[in-house]
């Protein structure tokens, strides 16, 4: 599909079916929004002086031959790490205002950030700059789900709290996104 029409056919969706995604659906997905691109070490979404401050988890419910759970995405070996067990669906649907859809997307990924990787070097004009970056990452992340057909819908709406206990991260990351997807209806 062309850059135009994953344009084109990107929407927010909010109903899926149950049926489950591949473990290389989601891998494309992760790919997308946070993958490596080059030798380097720089990925598919700029970050202001390669410091990349984002984390992406990938809360699992419905993925053939991936165990329910809790994973941290790690781009440079392009690999999932499990940090916690047991389907949170539901547990992140409560902390994200109970928007129903939550729980139905067969995963559900998180995107947090670490603001001192940027405002190290930055201050706080740095925080602007993960905000900027989240934009690029999730941006990706839709076009790619357009161009599988699957479906996306990008939630600002939670509890910071709530989803940084419940998903276990470390204190100075903070949750920015909560990201449903699944397969459309």
């Amino acid at each position: 599909m062309s850059i135009e029409q994953s344009l084109l056919q990107r929407r927010s969706t909010r109903s899926y079916t149950n049926d489950p995604l591949t473990l290389q659906e989601v891998s494309q997905l992760l790919w997308a929004a946070q993958g490596i691109t080059d030798p380097r070490g720089f990925r598919t979404a700029p970050s202001a002086g390669a410091l990349y401050p984002l984390e992406v988890y990938v809360v699992a419910g419905d993925v053939q031959d991936l165990t329910s759970g809790v994973y941290r995405y790690e781009p440079n070996e392009h690999q999932l790490v499990r940090t916690m067990d047991g389907d949170k669906r539901a547990e992140l649907t409560e902390a994200a205002l109970s928007q129903s859809f939550v729980a139905e997307g067969a995963v559900v990924l998180v995107f947090t950030a670490v603001y001192e990787r940027t405002t190290g070097k930055y201050g706080d004009r740095g925080v602007r700059y993960v905000y900027m970056e989240v934009g690029h990452a999730v941006q990706n992340l839709c076009l790619q789900a357009a161009a599988m057909d699957l479906g996306v819908v990008t939630i600002g709406a939670f509890y910071d709290n709530e989803v940084a206990e419940l998903l276990s991260v470390p204190r100075d990351e903070q949750p920015l996104y909560i990201i449903p997807v699944g397969r459309k209806q």
